[in-house]
């Protein structure tokens, strides 16, 4: 299970990274848009299923 968690977070990070990534002077700089909307899509759906994880596990106990 530990695993899966360290996958989530990397996917949060992976979500960050996309954010960050300079694509300007690129041909890659078309996608920008795209890249962003991807990387916060990540963030916040990886972030509610570590939430919805943590508080499962605080009530089950």
């Amino acid at each position: 299970m530990d695993r899966f968690i360290l996958l989530m977070l990397a996917s949060i990070l992976a979500g960050f990274a996309l954010l960050r990534v300079p694509l300007d002077d690129t041909f890659l700089a078309s996608i920008a848009p795209v890249t962003d909307i991807i990387g916060v899509l990540a963030i916040v759906v990886f972030s509610l299923f570590l939430i919805y994880k943590g508080v499962m596990a605080l009530v089950r106990k």
